[in-house]
């Protein structure tokens, strides 16, 4: 499972039982980041079963990490401390853009490709296919 945190949304991608192919799945509402994980996200954690929980983390383009990335890395923690399941972080720089660029792509009309959660769940699902390729 991947997820790409934001302060609004978070985008979820799921993986096949062989964990081959990366699919984006949903997007959670983060009504409050500065508490606890949304219920929404420990649930569907607890449907899905992930081996591990992949986050991307925001760094800054010239490697640094920001208010965005240190507050990503606690969200990564408390999540992992609620679920038991273990979290992965990788550099999530510029996967935002590529998702957009992909639903620019497919050629969908722009109320489509603005649709909320859209974005978010290809661009946890583009950070769980490089994990998975990697």
């Amino acid at each position: 499972m991947a997820l790409d945190y934001g302060r609004r949304r978070i985008g979820v991608a799921a993986s096949d039982p062989t964990r081959t192919i990366a699919s984006p799945h949903s997007a959670v509402a983060n009504r409050d980041p500065a508490v606890e994980p949304p219920e929404t996200l420990v649930a569907l954690i607890g449907r899905l079963e992930p081996a591990l929980i992949v986050l991307g983390v925001p760094l800054n383009m010239d490697g640094s990490e920001g208010d965005m990335a240190a507050e990503a890395r606690r969200f990564g923690r408390r999540l992992a401390a609620l679920t038991g399941v273990r979290v992965v972080e990788v550099d999530e720089r510029l996967t935002t853009v590529e998702a957009e660029e992909r639903l620019l792509g497919l050629g969908l009309r722009r109320r489509k490709r603005r649709e909320k959660g859209r974005t978010d769940m290809l661009a946890a699902a583009l950070l769980l296919e490089e994990y998975l390729a990697g």
